[in-house]
């Protein structure tokens, strides 16, 4: 162990030795972290970071002791935790010794949301329960408990929020409600295994913000696991990179971003999107890749400007005043008594070879909008032209083109694909389904080609959605994507879950097909930087309208919204030191439910420059 990971011994919580994990298959044995090392004092955050697949969250699911639950089994080491009582080693815990300690004195924030809730009990009961397991508190005690940690994590109409279900609520809101469970105990160790993934850039300060807090507060240690190095750069004190199953270097966060000295830390930096690396470009830009060949950084292609736009052809959709409203309260009687006003008077164009990218915060509409421009979701008001033509006017077989022309890649790929069938099934699904082709060795040749174009191996075709990673997911998602010949592909938060090194290369792979097919991508994202460096035009959202919408440039060089101004300062900055903490939000916290009638103002728009449009208050 480093000098870092050894100082203060004395004091460490938790201290991890020489872990070995392995999991059995049909294919044998495979070792999946080897021989890692580290420790963590109370008050002190470690980062662990890494590519997917180099061993991060099966690192945390061996300190819970749930890797056993995987097919997975410790193979050598220890886990030692202290909680004042003496050290332990979890690696030889009973089960009941793990449940004691699970959420209570160690607790974990897990990277996908929807899977960890339960999707048959409400939000509260699920806060509710960990309360008046772990705290002794009584049901009235645990809700009003409950209450304030979703206003603490920033969730707005808080009661309200305790009565609703994970699947009525945004993939943001979700991971705050985990966050919520996770701190309900106050536990002495957390481990937070891609906690930020889904947030947009404002919540993911304040959340950053109270983690920190709650950390001074009770000398909580935490354990982070990101592939986001703006958050390692802003909150942790040491940091382990990690690379195929080992940890390659350890070190004080600002040694580690200042001299990086193994070759993948190098590269995991240089995979690196910096907010401002645009600026003074009118394009997106295609940048050279850096990837890993062996032990040695190999740099492929070049920098180029990314000119595929359209702007003087007609709109390839045009989307006028939609406005999209959900009851989320009823009398007895099954009247409405409030809404959720996710989209209010939202007009835009998508022309072909253009990227229009929708940002905001989560609960802001971005997917919704997405979600009824496939056709997924009905709209309330408004309507959508594609080709000039009224969607909800079309036959038949121009819906079934429509469906055809129009592709959606969802944010969790894992989700959307079925886990009972192979990738190439899910790839040739849509083609069979639109009668694309029809000769079962042409529609098997076709996905081979999709799977090749993505940068993955035909052979991969007869494995199934839980053999692949995170970013292979994704990869196999935007395969089928593009199985139908689309002209839009709906992309939302595809590239929120994936490593840099990982999110550097499917970003190649979009701007890629957008030369060669011409096509028009309306991206869904919070990441402020994958936006700047992918964008032809940008609109921001907020509570349902568009506050701020114009080219790249304008946007995120002259901004002139206030919240355009917050969402830019609060994304973070990956050079240790160079930005100060924000400062809670404080008062009131926006919401779109509204009582039945008493709708939002409807925002008007004045263009400050050509093509810039910026929402003005009446």
């Amino acid at each position: 162990m480093t000098e870092a990971s050894t100082m203060g011994a004395r004091a460490q919580i938790l201290s991890v030795e020489g872990l070995s994990v392995e999991f059995s298959g049909a294919a044998g044995t495979t070792r999946v972290v080897d021989d890692l090392s580290f420790s963590v004092a109370p008050g002190e955050t470690l980062a662990i970071v890494g590519e997917s697949g180099s061993g991060k969250s099966v690192t945390s699911l061996s300190i819970m002791r749930l890797v056993e639950h995987g097919n997975g089994r410790i193979a050598g080491g220890s886990i030692r935790f202290d909680a004042g009582e003496g050290p332990s080693d979890l690696a030889q815990a009973d089960e009941a010794r793990m449940r004691r300690l699970r959420g209570n004195e160690i607790a974990m924030i897990f990277q996908e949301p929807m899977t960890s809730l339960n999707p048959v009990f409400t939000i509260g009961d699920q806060i509710c329960e960990v309360l008046m397991l772990h705290r002794r508190m009584s049901r009235r005690e645990a809700r009003a408990e409950a209450a304030r940690l979703l206003t603490l994590v920033r969730l707005s109409d808080a009661p309200t929020m305790l009565d609703r279900y994970p699947h009525q609520l945004s993939g943001g809101m979700r991971q705050r409600v985990m966050i919520a469970v996770a701190l309900a105990c106050r536990p002495k160790v957390l481990i937070a295994d891609e906690p930020t993934t889904a947030l947009d850039v404002t919540i993911q300060a304040q959340i950053l913000a109270i983690l920190a807090d709650l950390q001074r507060e009770f000398g909580m240690a935490v354990v982070f696991i990101t592939h986001d190095m703006g958050v390692v750069a802003e909150i942790a004190d040491r940091v382990v990179v990690m690379w195929r199953g080992r940890k390659v270097e350890e070190g004080p966060v600002a040694d580690i971003f200042a001299r990086p000295r193994h070759p993948y830390t190098q590269t995991l930096l240089a995979a690196v999107p910096r907010l401002g690396a645009m600026t003074g470009r009118a394009l997106p830009r295609r940048l050279a890749l850096t990837v890993m060949e062996g032990e040695t950084p190999s740099r492929i292609g070049e920098d180029r400007d990314h000119d595929t736009a359209d702007l003087q052809a007609p709109p390839l959709v045009s989307v006028e005043d939609l406005t999209v409203r959900f009851d989320v309260a009823k009398t007895i009687f099954g009247r409405a008594t409030h809404r959720v006003h996710a989209a209010e008077k939202v007009s835009f164009d998508i022309r072909p070879g253009e990227t229009l990218a929708l940002v905001g915060e989560s609960g802001s509409g971005k997917s919704t909008i997405g979600r009824t421009l496939q056709g997924l979701q009905r709209a309330t008001g408004g309507r959508i032209l594609y080709e000039g033509r009224p969607v909800d006017a079309m036959t038949g077989a121009e819906a079934g083109q429509l469906k055809r022309e129009i592709q959606y890649i969802f944010q969790d790929p894992f989700a959307s694909l079925d886990p009972r069938k192979t990738v190439g099934f899910s790839i040739a699904e849509p083609i069979r389904t639109h009668a694309i082709l029809k000769d079962g060795r042409a529609i098997r040749a076709r996905v081979e080609e999709l799977l090749v174009k993505v940068g993955l191996d035909p052979a991969h075709a007869s494995r199934y959605p839980h053999q692949f990673s995170g970013g292979q997911r994704q990869r196999i998602c935007i395969a089928r994507a593009l199985s139908c010949d689309p002209r839009l592909i709906i992309a939302d938060e595809a590239l929120s879950a994936l490593d840099v090194s990982v999110q550097a290369q499917v970003i190649d792979l979009f701007m890629g097909l957008q030369e060669e097919r011409r096509l028009a991508y309306l991206f869904i994202s919070h990441d402020m930087a994958v936006v700047e460096r992918m964008a032809h035009r940008v609109a921001v959202l907020y509570l349902g309208q568009i506050v701020e919408m114009g080219s790249r440039a304008q946007v995120f060089e002259t901004p002139a919204h206030p919240y355009t101004r917050r969402l830019l300062s609060a994304v973070p900055v990956a050079e240790p030191g160079r930005r100060e903490r924000l400062p809670l939000l404080e008062g009131e916290i926006p919401s779109p439910v509204r009582p039945v009638g008493a709708g939002p103002a409807i925002l008007a728009h004045r263009e400050i420059a050509p093509g810039h449009f910026v929402a003005v208050e009446d």
